[in-house]
């Protein structure tokens, strides 16, 4: 589908109904724009949707909090060594 646009005051553009429904985008929606090789091109940005197992989700959270809890442990006896004279 090809349209002619015009760039109205401030740049603003506007799309005709059946591009924005070709495109499924409405009102507030955004758009990603760029240009490639001379050209504009304009996108939805949409987020993705992943779907993932609630207990993977769980298990890597809890796998990470207990590396970070102990990055935290050798932290504090390190400075704390260091405190001491470099005795550990």
């Amino acid at each position: 589908m090809r349209v002619v646009l015009k760039v109205r005051k401030r740049g603003v553009l506007i799309l005709p109904k059946p591009i924005r429904v070709a495109l499924g985008v409405e009102e507030g929606d955004e758009l990603l724009a760029e240009v490639v090789g001379g050209k504009l091109v304009m996108m939805p940005l949409r987020p993705r949707v992943v779907d993932l197992d609630p207990e993977v989700v769980e298990r890597v959270l809890r796998e990470e909090g207990s590396a970070e809890e102990g990055r935290y442990s050798r932290l504090i006896r390190d400075a704390a060594g260091a405190r001491h004279g470099g005795a550990r």
